[in-house]
């Protein structure tokens, strides 16, 4: 398993940071089929493969994900991405 950790600061709201990180998990169901719960000032995502949460914090966004094995092949990839939405969504 392949563990990723990311910390992205931003200047949004957390009203707007909430709304970034709603798309971004619409997106991620849509797309990839995973399943989006929040819990308090955090969405959980599960689906094959992944396990992860997306936590609000006060002026940043961390994404914490463990890849299962198909994916830990793809970890630099899959962390790439995050980050490119991350900056996408939220800069």
């Amino acid at each position: 398993m392949s563990r990723i950790d990311i910390v992205h600061p931003h200047t949004r709201t957390p009203e707007q940071a909430r709304q970034a990180v709603e798309e971004i998990a619409a997106k991620l169901h849509e797309r990839h089929g995973l399943a989006t719960a929040w819990d308090g000032d955090a969405v959980t995502l599960s689906g094959t493969g992944i396990q992860g949460r997306v936590e609000m914090q006060p002026g940043q966004v961390r994404v914490l994900a463990e890849l299962g094995f198909l994916f830990s092949a793809m970890s630099g990839l899959v962390e790439g991405e995050i980050r490119r939405v991350l900056q996408e969504k939220l800069d």
